[in-house]
C-alpha cells in the first residue's frame, strides 16, 4: 500500500494536495501575505514549504535553502490565490458530479476503490475533505487556464511547415530527446536594462553548469519553469513535440551538453540534452466520429447544458437525425455546420476525456452526455480503420508543440499580469 501509494502523491503534486496534515494542524496562526482582498496564513506557507520538500525528495533533488524555500512557497501561494480569484470572478466553477468523476479515476488509475483511497490518505495524514478541496481548486484553475489562454492560441500551417523545417535539420534520425531546462524570467514590460540584467544572471547560471554545478540543484533552486521542482526535467519528448524554441540548438548538441541563453518573450531559457534515441513509422487506429457540444458559461450553468444535451440525447436515440441536431445545437462551430463531423481523428488530438468516451463505443452507438474541459458533449463512432500516420503524427506533433510553446509564453504572461496588477504585501513577524 505505501508504495503504491507514494505513486499516487506523486500525480496528486500536480493538484497540490500533499501535507494536509499542516493545513490542519492546530497552529497557532498569523498573518504572512496581504493578496488583495485575501490573506495568506503562516500554517498555509508552511504547508506549501512542506509540499515541495516533499517534492524534491520525491525527485531525489537536492534540498532547498530554507530562505529560497520559503520565498518560492510564497510566491506559489499567491499566485495560486489570485487565479482563483479570477476565476471566481469569471463564474468558474466544479460540480459535485465532476469532482467526484475526477477522484474515481485518480483512484482506479492507482487500482484503488473509494474506501481504499481514503484508507490511502488517511495513512498519509490527509483527509478526504481535504483532497476533494486541493482536487477542486486544480481542476478550477485548469478550466481558467483553458478559457483565458489555451482558447486564445492559434498554430497556422506556416507554423507548423517551417517547424518541421527546423525539425528535419536535427541530425541522425533523432526521433525523441530527454531534457533538463532552466527558465529564468523577465518581468512584464521589462526595460532593456533589465533584461540585460537578467541575461547576465543567466549567462552566469551557464558558466557554473559548464564548470560542473549539478543542473537539478540549480533548476530547483533558480528556474520560474513548471518543472523546476522535479529538477528542470522535461523527460522524454519526440521531435515533432519540441519547442521550436529549442530546435535550433539541439540540432548540434551532443549527450551531457548545455545551451543558452535562448531568449523567449517570457525570459531566458537553458537546455541540457541528457539523452536521444531513433524512431519508427506510426501505425494508428484512427475513427471517424461527429460529435454535439453544450458549453458552459456564465450564462448557462452545467446543469442546464447537462440537460439541454440530454434531451438532444433522447430526440437522437428516438430516430431524429444526428447532423441535423448537431447543425443546429451544437456549440462547436467548426464542427457543427459539418453536421458535427470531427472526421477522422488520431488517438491524441482530443482531450482525454472524449476520446475515453469515443474509444468505447460500437460502431454507429451514441454516448451519453458527458463532460469535458469544453463543456458537454455526445459523441458518435461512425467508423474506425488503421491508418499509416507518421507524417499526420509529424504534423500533429508539430502543433502541439508549438502550442504547449505558445501556452508556456501565454500563461506565464497572464499569471504576470495578475500579479503585476495585484496588491500584495509582506507582513513582517512581529
Amino acid at each position: 500500500m505505501v508504495t503504491r501509494f507514494k505513486i499516487l502523491l506523486i500525480l496528486l503534486v500536480f493538484i497540490n494536495s500533499a501535507n494536509a496534515a499542516l493545513r490542519e494542524s492546530q497552529l497557532l496562526d498569523r498573518v504572512v501575505a496581504l493578496v488583495n482582498e485575501d490573506v495568506v496564513l503562516l500554517s498555509e506557507l508552511l504547508a506549501e514549504e512542506k509540499t515541495i520538500e516533499d517534492l524534491l525528495a520525491a525527485n531525489n533533488a537536492p534540498v532547498m535553502p530554507a530562505d529560497e524555500l520559503r520565498k518560492q512557497a510564497l510566491e506559489r501561494i499567491i499566485i495560486r490565490k489570485l487565479q482563483l480569484e479570477e476565476a471566481a470572478k469569471l463564474g468558474i466553477t466544479v460540480d459535485e458530479e465532476t469532482l467526484l468523476k475526477s477522484i474515481g479515476s485518480i483512484a482506479a488509475r492507482n487500482n484503488l476503490d473509494m474506501p481504499g483511497l481514503e484508507k490511502a490518505l488517511a495513512e498519509e495524514g490527509m483527509s478526504m475533505q481535504t483532497y476533494r478541496e486541493d482536487l477542486r481548486e486544480q481542476i478550477i484553475l485548469g478550466r481558467l487556464k483553458n478559457r483565458e489562454v489555451l482558447a486564445r492560441i492559434q498554430i497556422t500551417k506556416a507554423e507548423v511547415d517551417n517547424y518541421l523545417a527546423n525539425a528535419e535539420q536535427l541530425p541522425g534520425g533523432r526521433s525523441a530527446f530527454r531534457l533538463r531546462h532552466i527558465l529564468i524570467s523577465t518581468p512584464e514590460g521589462a526595460s532593456s536594462e533589465e533584461i540585460s540584467k537578467v541575461q547576465a544572471r543567466t549567462e552566469n547560471l551557464i558558466e557554473q553548469l559548464r564548470q560542473g554545478a549539478d543542473f537539478a540543484a540549480m533548476a530547483t533552486r533558480y528556474s520560474s519553469g513548471a518543472q523546476a521542482l522535479q529538477g528542470g526535467d522535461l523527460g522524454w519528448i519526440e521531435s515533432g513535440k519540441l519547442p521550436s524554441l529549442f530546435t535550433a540548438e539541439l540540432a548540434l548538441m551532443e549527450r551531457g551538453e548545455i545551451a543558452g541563453p535562448i531568449q523567449s518573450a517570457s525570459g531566458f531559457h537553458i537546455v541540457k540534452l541528457e539523452d536521444y534515441r531513433g524512431g519508427d513509422r506510426n501505425i494508428v487506429k484512427q475513427t471517424h466520429a461527429r460529435h454535439i457540444l453544450i458549453r458552459t458559461d456564465e450564462l448557462t450553468s452545467d446543469d442546464a447544458a447537462r440537460s439541454r444535451l440530454q434531451q438532444l440525447y433522447i430526440r437522437i436515440t428516438g430516430g431524429e437525425d444526428f447532423a441535423a441536431l448537431a447543425r443546429a445545437n451544437s456549440q462547436d462551430t467548426v464542427s457543427a455546420i459539418k453536421g458535427g463531423d470531427l472526421g477522422w481523428v488520431s488517438p491524441g488530438s482530443l482531450v482525454p476525456e472524449f476520446e475515453e468516451v469515443m474509444n468505447s463505443l460500437e460502431i454507429n452507438a451514441v454516448s451519453k452526455p458527458f463532460r469535458s474541459e469544453f463543456g458537454w458533449h455526445i459523441v458518435q463512432v461512425l467508423e474506425r480503420k488503421d491508418h499509416d500516420a507518421t507524417e499526420d503524427v509529424r504534423r500533429d506533433n508539430a502543433r502541439t508543440a508549438l502550442r504547449n510553446q505558445k501556452a508556456e509564453e501565454a500563461q506565464a504572461l497572464y499569471v504576470r499580469k495578475l500579479r503585476d496588477q495585484a496588491y500584495v504585501e509582506i507582513v513582517p513577524a512581529e
